[in-house]
């Protein structure tokens, strides 16, 4: 990943005109572009360092750092995205949450079957009519404390999870294990960092799950639930990504 990061950079940087971000240029050049010496004073690093990025060497670009290389070399907002997940960093102008969510209720709301959508944090910003029948307790009530629900927090801290949901120690287990490969260096950043120190604050199991490191991916499979009205229910759980908001996922659950 490192490598793939320095060599973007590099290919951008060489194709840099150094008058068109307002350099002045004298005399003939041996490379094209922009030097790295130029692009370090710009964005506030050392040559050294950058050199090093280039290199694929492994240093740590930070948010801010990143921001200013973007800007630098006039990314386009694609360009700029690619950037950020080869860093595995979250972009500060990605679009908010609000917005992602006017789709995300049209989305979740054509479906005929449980369905969510959840942001990075795992927030749950849209679920339709059969979600919040399934989801009793959680879903099916929106108050103003709680705006929008997040599925780590209703796991762990709300009592009617450990009864809704059948053979909960082993789903709790995996769940934390899936947001930790699903969020990645990300955990170190707000808001998420906030919200995990939250959970184990609030949590002794999470705590627990959380410090022992495990990793598996949102593969989905058999989800089982003793609902207080229907009963023992089952469902087969897909997972998708969505291609239009970064960090999003959908979340259905089909009758088993």
């Amino acid at each position: 990943m490192h490598s793939k990061l320095g060599s973007f950079i590099r290919t951008h940087r060489e194709h840099i005109k150094p008058q068109d971000i307002g350099l002045h240029v004298t005399g003939s050049r041996r490379t094209p572009g922009l030097r790295r010496e130029e692009l370090a004073q710009l964005c506030g690093v050392s040559p050294t360092w950058l050199t090093w990025l280039e290199q694929g060497r492994p240093v740590s670009a930070s948010v801010k750092v990143l921001d200013k290389l973007a800007d630098v070399m006039r990314l386009t907002p694609a360009e700029r995205a690619y950037l950020f997940r080869l860093a595995d960093r979250l972009d500060p102008r990605e679009p908010a949450t609000e917005r992602a969510a006017i789709d995300a209720n049209a989305i979740v709301g054509a479906i005929d079957v449980p369905a969510y959508m959840l942001d990075r944090q795992w927030d749950v910003v849209a679920w339709n009519k059969p979600a919040a029948t399934l989801f009793t307790g959680w879903l099916d009530k929106r108050t103003k404390q709680v705006p929008q629900p997040n599925l780590l927090q209703f796991t762990f801290l709300s009592p009617g999870a450990r009864t809704l949901i059948t053979n909960w120690p082993e789903r709790a287990q995996r769940l934390v294990a899936e947001f930790r490969a699903d969020c990645g260096k990300a955990t170190d950043e707000e808001p998420l960092a906030g919200m995990i120190e939250q959970l184990r604050q609030g949590s002794e199991e999470f705590d627990r799950l959380w410090n022992s490191q495990q990793v598996v991916g949102r593969d989905g499979g058999l989800r089982q639930f003793r609902h207080p009205k229907k009963g023992e229910l089952r469902y087969e759980q897909v997972t998708f990504n969505v291609a239009s908001s970064r960090g999003h996922k959908l979340v259905m659950l089909l009758p088993a």
